[in-house]
């Protein structure tokens, strides 16, 4: 018997019917962040969250994992829970993308009231910004006020 029959009948301590992927990868691949260098800032700022904590990079993740996603900037940040539905090392299109995870209906239901309120901010503001004319009829009221 040679060396590597003793090796192959061996039990492996992973489970060889998982299969696992790096996190930066999958949010790539995923159309979440646009490189994988971006996807590895987000990580690392801690805009994405596995199981409610902060992950590194390399955290493998497998088809099922819940994770939550930041995306935007500070005035109009969104954040998602996905669950992970499959897994690919390759960037697809938009429609292959979304194959990748569900959303969870707490999440969207989250950014729609969230979406619905930054509308309702912006009708309080006016249409059009003041002319000179109207900047100083402003200015000569409030200091009138004063």
């Amino acid at each position: 018997m040679s060396k590597h029959n003793k090796n192959h009948n061996q039990p492996s301590h992973s489970k060889p019917d998982t299969v696992r992927m790096r996190l930066d990868k999958w949010l790539w691949a995923a159309r979440f962040y646009r490189t994988r260098t971006l996807a590895k800032e987000a990580i690392e700022s801690g805009r994405v969250h596995y199981a409610g904590s902060r992950v590194k990079t390399s955290k493998e993740i497998a088809v099922g994992d819940e994770l939550s996603i930041r995306q935007g900037s500070a005035t109009a940040m969104t954040e998602k829970t996905v669950i992970v539905e499959a897994l690919t090392a390759q960037r697809g299109n938009a429609t292959a993308a979304q194959v990748l995870y569900s959303e969870t209906e707490e999440s969207e239901e989250r950014r729609a009231y969230y979406a619905e309120q930054r509308k309702l901010a912006n009708l309080a503001r006016p249409d059009n910004k003041p002319n000179k004319k109207q900047r100083r009829d402003l200015q000569r009221f409030k200091h009138q006020q004063d």
